[in-house]
């Protein structure tokens, strides 16, 4: 196996892969980053071209010495939202199983990196089906800590080292891609006896989406 399971880890509590294809012999599904909040960048980026767009005409005419000297900090303001989504944009996460060459492959690309787990179906023990618990968010100015909550994640255990997440969703499309994985690796799906058993306990704190 190469790559390290550790550096596919995530800070948000889903992701939410894509059936890309799906064949007896190939198994290929993608995740696309976080395309909301890019967005929201750039509609950010776009309001503020209004202010900066004088504001650097104002600084080619007569410098940092006129009135809108002290302003400068607008039009870096756009480089930086600009530049924050393209980096949101460019989030990619793949996972492609193929059965002929008996090989698992899990990628993550950005804007300056690639990162890829390798493995062959006799290095990979199971997969699991089970529950992570994720923080709601950051404790800000003394604020009340965040809470952790149950999300279902999919998992892949190999036989020498420490598992890999592969995705965060809802239990019916975690499931269903499980299921499909563990076919056509041919390794056993196994689900958490909570998941399994439909505890009611723990169902209404699992998050469905």
């Amino acid at each position: 196996m190469t790559g390290d399971p550790s550096q596919f880890e995530a800070i948000g509590n889903r992701l939410g892969f894509t059936i890309i294809e799906d064949s007896p012999q190939r198994l290929r599904l993608s995740w696309q980053g976080a395309r909301f909040p890019a967005f929201l960048c750039v509609g950010m980026a776009c309001l503020l071209l209004f202010v900066s767009v004088p504001i650097l005409q104002a600084l080619h005419q007569r410098g940092f010495v006129g009135p809108a000297g002290s302003l400068w900090y607008f039009p870096l303001m756009n480089l930086v939202l600009i530049g924050v989504a393209i980096f949101l944009v460019t989030q990619r996460r793949t996972i492609e199983v193929d059965g002929q060459a008996k090989t698992f492959q899990l990628c993550r690309r950005s804007l300056y990196r690639k990162t890829v787990l390798t493995a062959s179906f006799d290095e990979i023990e199971k997969i699991t089906l089970g529950i992570d618990q994720v923080f709601s968010g950051f404790a800000i100015g003394g604020s009340t800590a965040a809470e952790s909550f149950p999300v279902p994640a999919l998992r892949l255990h190999f036989k020498d080292t420490e598992p890999a997440l592969l995705d965060r969703a809802s239990l019916r499309r975690l499931e269903e891609s499980g299921k499909k994985i563990a076919a056509l690796i041919g390794k056993p799906l196994d689900v958490a006896p909570e998941l399994a058993d439909g505890d009611p306990a723990l169902k209404p704190k699992v998050r469905e989406v």
